[in-house]
């Protein structure tokens, strides 16, 4: 793509606002942690929406750019919040120990995991690969997964939307039949 279509679609940039989607077994959803973590959530959902932050999550959600670009963002509003940057450690009882989070908040006796996704999200499975890891994981019981309304990998294709799919994928999971180790999802649309 030549620089200036390039220049010109970041002058026609639209910096959409962020949304969630929360998701809680059922009998967490009066408990003491998940009011903690529901709050953590507000909180940076209302961050995430001020102007100058939804520009920046827009910038670094062009085509040609990874999830990487937006966690560079995010990061020190989740430091703020108590999150660590790729806390390691959590994975050492499984021989699956190389995993870590993108970042991770203690939250009581339990703790949250924070991962953010773009181009990756739904065609190789990272969003069920991290909720995998949120099951798995001994110190975390909560889930905050990032994935983009409009996610484009180069500039002519038609924008998908993974944040509905990414819904009507995990949604199932917080039916009585399908519970698991993860007590609360939130998914955030960037």
């Amino acid at each position: 793509m030549s620089n200036k279509k390039r220049q010109s679609l970041l002058k026609g940039l639209k910096a959409d606002t962020t949304d969630s989607t929360k998701y809680v077994q059922s009998s967490f959803k009066k408990s003491i942690e998940w009011q903690q973590v529901s709050s953590i959530a507000d909180r940076l959902l209302i961050w995430c929406n001020d102007k100058s932050v939804r520009e920046k999550i827009a910038k670094a959600n062009l085509p040609e750019t990874n999830s990487k670009e937006v966690q560079n963002v995010l990061l020190p509003k989740a430091q703020d919040l108590g999150f660590s940057s790729e806390a390691k450690g959590l994975f050492s009882d499984y021989k699956t120990s190389a995993l870590r989070p993108d970042y991770y908040c203690a939250v009581g006796t339990s703790g949250i995991i924070l991962e953010v996704e773009r181009g990756q999200t739904t065609a190789n499975n990272n969003d069920l690969r991290n909720f995998w890891k949120c099951h798995i994981c001994k110190e975390a019981n909560y889930l905050f997964l990032f994935v983009p309304k409009e996610l484009r990998h180069n500039y002519e294709m038609t924008p998908r939307n993974q944040y509905e799919k990414v819904k009507n994928r995990l949604e199932s999971f917080f039916t009585d039949e399908n519970y698991t180790n993860v007590r609360g999802l939130v998914i955030f649309g960037y």
